[in-house]
């Protein structure tokens, strides 16, 4: 196994040119979750150097969003594929590269829009799989599956069911997202999102027949604090009644009203609480004649730290040992990400394998250069050697 590190690591030092180069390409292509066109252009890219290493590539569509790219190297083999994951898209409005373009400090730190979260995460992955190619490596397949529209957790789109679909078999998962200047890995993530809670009742005016009225912001209202009262922060349990619109004017009893609810649930047994007190407040009511929708496709699932998860992590960091990198820790954060959707699969994954940096979604945001590198290397010897000290889950 250590041939094989040795091979990977000199393909790596061999080809920062090539890696800078690409990243360098990649941020100053503009992809905001809603600049289609730049997100087509990042599959582009994407799609030229995983078909210079073999790879079969396509870009499955998906609606009002950029497509998912999914890239199958290695596919002859019949071990179940490690999976890369990642999103091409940025939170960044149309122009700012221009005005913030790629570029490398005296410190040693990139900059631009996306040049952290997460242009090279992607860098990172197609290097992996180009360093397993010229080291030789046959042992199992890796599937790249790349969103489009993460930045804005898929809310307009049905990307998390065309991801669901794809990564089904796999036998664990990378995922690409930017990494932490204390060389700690994600092994889990919070789930969340924006739920909506609309409330029908009967309008009537006010003054002449407010008795034929049914108010459907009383009982928003009803609703509102019956659900605020569900909150347990001290366990990461959060339903935020965050945004109130409804009623037309005050001579007028409102016939409807709707309640923009921001949730957060560290586990997946806490979503359940959360949804089982969403349920309760669309299926009950205190004023009679209204009833209550309820939307949640909008949610991102948590990344729970299950024994695969942690499994797969110790492999990682028994790899960076012995590729003479310092050992990285571990925790857990707030943020989302896609790992959700492949830990709830039942599918191994360490998240924030991308370079390490800081000000992600900001002017500031930067990535240290020489991480770029050390995580190709981590990442490639990682997939390379996964069966020795991973039981696949």
């Amino acid at each position: 196994m250590e041939e094989l590190f040795e091979r990977i690591r000199q393909y790596v030092d061999g080809h920062h040119d090539e890696m800078l180069a690409l990243w360098e390409e990649m941020v100053n292509t503009e992809s905001g979750s809603r600049q289609l066109e730049g997100v087509a252009a990042m599959d582009d890219i994407l799609r030229r150097e995983l078909e210079s290493v073999g790879a079969k590539v396509r870009v499955l569509p998906v609606e009002n969003a950029g497509g998912v790219l999914v890239a199958e190297w290695n596919s002859g083999s019949p071990k179940a594929p490690l999976l890369f994951i990642g999103h091409v898209d940025t939170v960044f409005k149309e122009g700012t590269a221009e005005d913030n373009p790629f570029r490398i400090d005296e410190q040693g730190r990139a900059h631009g829009p996306g040049v952290l979260d997460m242009k090279a995460g992607l860098v990172i992955a197609v290097h992996a799989i180009k360093a397993l190619a010229a080291a030789g490596f046959t042992g199992r397949p890796v599937k790249c599956v790349f969103a489009g529209d993460e930045e804005n957790l898929h809310m307009l789109s049905n990307a998390k069911q065309v991801m669901t679909e794809e990564i089904k078999g796999a036998a664990a998962a990378f995922n690409f997202e930017t990494g932490f200047p204390d060389n700690r890995l994600v092994v889990g993530r919070k789930g969340g999102g924006p739920v909506s809670l609309t409330v029908h009742g009967v309008s009537a005016h006010s003054g002449n027949a407010p008795e034929k009225g049914r108010s459907a912001v009383l009982e928003a209202a009803h609703k509102i604090v019956a659900l605020e009262a569900c909150n347990d922060i001290s366990r990461g349990k959060l339903i935020n009644c965050g945004k109130i619109t409804g009623g037309i004017g005050e001579n007028t009893i409102p016939d409807l009203c709707t309640i923009s609810i921001g949730v957060r649930f560290p586990s997946t047994e806490i979503k359940n609480e959360i949804l089982d007190a969403l349920e309760q407040a669309a299926s009950h009511s205190t004023v009679p004649d209204t009833w209550a929708e309820l939307d949640t496709s909008r949610l991102m699932e948590c990344m729970d730290t299950t024994d695969g998860v942690m499994a797969l992590f110790r492999h990682i960091q028994r790899t960076a040992v012995r590729c003479g990198m310092d050992e990285p820790g571990c925790f857990q954060v707030g943020g989302l990400s896609d790992s959700g959707i492949t830990v709830a699969c039942g599918i191994p994954t360490v998240c924030a394998m991308g370079v390490r940096g800081e000000g992600n979604h900001t002017p500031t945001e930067y990535a240290e250069v020489e991480s770029l590198f050390e995580r190709c290397i981590l990442a490639a010897c990682a997939a390379g050697s996964l069966e020795d000290g991973f039981t696949e889950q």
